[in-house]
């Protein structure tokens, strides 16, 4: 899931090599949490969410797929 959340954010993002990703796993839960530049952080949002609400939409069928449970976190 964590290279699936790079994948997806380097694809949107203007510096790509700016682009981390921390994963936290406690049992069956992951938290992910998407770190990258300043400037690209609308990016990553997008109009009203909609980018941001498109890439957890995929990183959670993902994890579903693998049996767990997966979130997001967007942090600037």
């Amino acid at each position: 899931m964590k290279q699936l959340l790079e994948f997806l954010a380097r694809s949107v993002v203007d510096h790509p090599e700016q682009v981390q990703v921390e994963e936290i796993v406690s049992g069956d839960r992951v938290l992910l949490r998407l770190m990258v530049a300043k400037e690209d952080l609308g990016k990553v949002i997008g109009k009203q969410g909609r980018v941001a609400r498109a890439i957890r939409t995929v990183v959670k069928a993902s994890a579903i797929k693998d049996g767990k449970q997966a979130s997001v976190e967007i942090v600037d």
